[in-house]
This record gives structure tokens, sequence and C-alpha cells, in this order.
């Protein structure tokens, strides 16, 4: 199979960033869980925590990008794409029309995982989200969730199999979907068990046990959210369907031209593929 065959990640992961990105996913998962194990709190409570969440994951996102930076997966150019897609994905968000769901701020996420990686795909939602919160005025308690919750959307798009054409766009789409819906399931449950009061069958229960306040959190996003997940989801399928392959296509072609981590134009076709 010849090397324009393969499926290349155009930025490496090193073993100390993939380190770190499991790292990171766990810290993630527990700042989403917690309330899972520990008595929540009030809506107050969810408010004051938020400022120590984001002082967690931002050195966390700065460590992976230091770690690349230092083994040379990451070099000037790559930050230079991280800078044009995150802010290309920061507008697109500007522009979603925030009814039904309809956003347009995963495409480039997804798409940028792809072709450059994992630990590429997980700092650009982190830094889209942080930027889109600086073109919107979004800065609240929900801002380090919504961090966390992107990268994950990056993370899992870098991740995918390898794959060409068709298989691939259906690959992207299938992410897509799934992911829109991880995205909100999550988002979701950061304030659900602070906000929603214990006086209904869909709150969360301090004193049950983790499997019936997940029932609980079932019940409360159907009821509430699924429309809008739904809607994510299916702007995701469209978006990538119609123009993920033009877009992969110029990210490729950026990525040849740049020689992302390489020093000389020979090195340039030797590129890990992701495991």
């Amino acid at each position: 199979m010849s090397n324009r065959q393969k499926q290349n990640v155009a930025v490496r992961t090193s073993t100390t960033s993939r380190v770190l990105l499991v790292v990171t996913a766990l810290m993630g998962l527990l700042a989403f869980c917690w309330p899972l194990f520990l008595d929540p709190g009030s809506s107050t409570d969810y408010e004051t925590r938020t400022p120590f969440l984001f002082a967690a994951i931002l050195p966390v996102v700065l460590a992976v990008v230091v770690s690349q930076l230092s083994s040379d997966g990451i070099d000037v150019k790559a930050i230079a794409m991280i800078g044009v897609l995150t802010a290309c994905g920061a507008a697109l968000r500007t522009l979603s029309p925030s009814m039904a769901g309809i956003s347009f701020v995963f495409i480039l996420m997804i798409l940028g995982a792809r072709v450059f990686g994992a630990g590429f795909g997980f700092v650009l939602g982190t830094t889209t989200m942080f930027a889109s919160a600086l073109l919107t005025a979004g800065f609240g308690p929900w801002l380090p969730y919504q961090m966390i919750a992107s990268g994950f959307v990056g993370l899992g798009a870098g991740l995918l199999p390898r794959a060409r054409g068709k298989a691939e766009i259906a690959w992207l789409c299938g992410w897509g979907f799934i992911s829109a819906f991880i995205y909100g399931w999550l988002m979701d449950f950061a304030f659900w068990p602070f906000n929603l009061g214990t006086s209904t069958q869909l709150s969360f229960d301090p004193h049950a046990s983790p499997l019936t306040n997940l029932w609980h959190f079932v019940l409360f996003n159907v009821a509430t959210s699924m429309g809008w997940n739904l809607g994510r989801a299916l702007t995701n399928v469209i978006c990538l369907a119609l123009l993920g392959g033009p877009i992969l296509q110029v990210l490729r072609r950026a990525s040849r031209r740049a020689q992302f981590g390489a020093s000389t134009a020979e090195s340039a076709p030797q590129l890990t593929t992701p495991e």
C-alpha cells in the first residue's frame, strides 16, 4: 500500500502526551461524574467549584502542548494551524443559529483531529470553546465543562480507525452523530445534580445508588434534551457528509506542504498512525 493510500496523522502523539491525554480524560470524567459518589450540594456549590475546575484543566492542556513541543510532535506550524482552526471554529459557533441544537462548531474539531491526530484534536476542542466564549461573552460556570466535553469530541475523532474515501466519511459521520449526544449528555450531567432540586421524579437523589441516579438522569435527558441533541447530531452528519471530503483534502494538502514535525522534505512521509 502506498503512502498516498495510508491514513497518516500529520502531528504525531508522543508517549508522554498519550499518558497526559489519558490522565486528562480521567480527570474530565471525574469532573462530570463525582456527584454520583459524593453529595453534590446546591447550585451555589456548582458555581464556586468551577474556578477550581478551570484551574485544573488549563495546566493539563498546556502540559499536553508542552509535551508535544518537547517531542517535536507540535512545531510552530502546527501551533499556527491550531490557531487558525480555533479561530474558524469559534467563528462558526457564533454563526450557528442556536435553535433546535443546530451548531457548526464541532465540524472542524472532528475533521482537524482526523487529519492531525488525537492530541491535536483534544487541544483544538478546548481552545475552540475558550475562543468562542471570548467572542460571545460566554464565560460562566459551564465553560470548563464545555472545554472538557469538546476536547473529548476531538480526542475521539483522532482515534477513529484508518479508512479512506466513503468509508472514512461514514466513520466521521457516525462519530459526529454519537459525539453530539455525548457532548449533550455530559453538559446536562454537569448541572443536573445541582439545579433541578430534589422534589421531582427526575431529580438527583444524594441518598440513592449511582445506577438509580443514572436512570433518573436518562429520564431527565430524554424529557428535556433529546430533541436538542438530535438536532446537533443531524447537523454534524449533514455537514460532514457534504463538506467532510473537501475539507479533509484541504487540511491534508496543508499538512503535506507544512511538513509538520519534519526537519526535511524527505522525512515528511514518515508519519505515525493512530493506534
